[in-house]
């Protein structure tokens, strides 16, 4: 089981996490590696908890299914529930996002492709469609009347 672990400082905002609704589903993009041969492939690849694939043989289903171009070796990946929110505080420190149950893969690398969202602290106010693949963000948040930011961003893929 690996899990995607984000660590920020959020300044003015709480609650950051995907917009991942099966109307408005998240792609998490990863670098992935075959754990048989350890060949990586070239591409990033996307997955989403809202779609299913089936597996080779009929062994059931799975988020992401991918067939190593070295080794013919058919692996998979499932994101095990909806992402959770990363709350932030006064000494930002790593938190699981998801938790992905792999078999014969591993993703090694992620890249923040698509929205976030994230709470006013003091404010209540709805930040959406937050871009994090500059690795930072500002905005201003008129109820609360002060800059709002994400920045540090760090990504890693860590064992569940």
């Amino acid at each position: 089981m690996l899990a995607l672990a984000l660590t920020a400082e959020l300044n003015g905002v709480k609650d950051l996490k995907p917009t991942d609704t099966p109307d408005n589903p998240y792609i998490y993009t990863f670098k992935v590696q075959c754990t048989s041969c350890r060949e990586t492939h070239p591409n990033l690849v996307g997955v989403s908890r809202h779609q299913m694939n089936d597996l080779s043989g009929s062994r059931g289903e799975a988020n992401f299914v991918w067939r190593c171009k070295n080794c013919k070796r058919e692996s998979s990946a499932t994101i095990k529930a909806a992402p959770a929110s990363y709350e932030g505080g006064d000494v930002p420190k790593a938190k699981n996002i998801i938790e992905i149950d792999t078999r014969g893969l591993e993703f090694t690398d992620f890249k923040a492709d698509g929205e976030w969202e994230a709470v006013g602290t003091d404010s209540g106010t709805k930040f959406t469609g937050i871009d994090l693949g500059e690795g930072e963000w500002f905005d201003y948040d008129e109820k609360a009347g002060d800059e709002v930011s994400i920045k540090d961003i760090k990504w890693q893929i860590r064992r569940a």
